[in-house]
């Protein structure tokens, strides 16, 4: 398991790489796992419900299984509807996340939620969909360790970048430095080789990469390439 201050432990002198689990081999995982583990900053697995977002994605006990072969810090993002939100908070905090996003959108529930992480002493994440403005986030940084900005529609891989990527990173950027709090902001979705440089100057401290790691030719290249931005 991470310390208890993993978060604070991480190096953000440099673009930060975390893993989709999602672009992993499925029917490989645990072979995939080893060869990324060595590269990997944060281990990444989408929850998906079929109704907030379209994918069906994954569940506690793949995550229980995970935690059992790696010590490397677990972000699960939830995209799942308000009516099973604090369920899936309980179970996947059983299951050994270090870290659980929940969506802005999910604003009924989220101060339930956040109350429900801070009480299971898992770090809090809030994640906003392309078309939900970034200004809507600002009640919530006092409570979160992460931020994410999704670049494209929820639940689809292999989209390309929203044009609008960029500034609203710019934005998110601006709101964190105005709380006076620590978090890490961190892009996810349409990241490829000539993305993440733009990501990063807009003020990305970490990607959530799939292909670009997994289907990586050469990834000890990649990752210095990543490392070096």
């Amino acid at each position: 398991m991470p310390s208890p201050t993993w978060i604070a432990d991480l190096p953000r002198h440099r673009l930060l790489a975390e893993y989709s689990m999602w672009s992993a081999d499925l029917i490989r995982l645990a072979d995939d796992l080893a060869r990324i583990e060595p590269h990997a900053d944060i281990l990444h697995i989408d929850v998906a419900d079929g109704h907030f977002a379209p994918a069906l994605l994954f569940f506690p006990d793949l995550v229980a299984r995970i935690r059992s072969a790696t010590d490397k810090p677990i972000h699960v993002h939830l995209m799942v509807a308000d009516t099973v939100l604090l369920e899936q908070i309980s179970q996947f905090a059983d299951a050994g996340s270090d870290l659980i996003s929940i969506h802005v959108e999910n604003a009924k529930v989220a101060d339930a939620a956040l109350k429900l992480l801070a009480e299971r002493g898992i770090a809090a994440g809030m994640v906003a969909r392309i078309e939900t403005p970034v200004a809507q986030l600002a009640p919530y940084l006092d409570r979160i360790e992460f931020l994410t900005l999704l670049g494209t529609a929820i639940g689809v891989k292999g989209q390309g970048l929203d044009p609008t990527a960029t500034t609203r990173l710019g934005e998110a950027q601006a709101l964190i430095a105005k709380s006076g709090r620590s978090i890490v902001l961190a892009a996810d979705g349409g990241i490829r080789d000539t993305t993440v440089p733009l990501l990063r100057a807009a003020g990305a401290e970490t990607v959530v990469m799939g292909s670009l790691a997994f289907g990586a030719p050469d990834l000890p290249a990649r990752m210095a390439w990543l490392h070096a931005l």
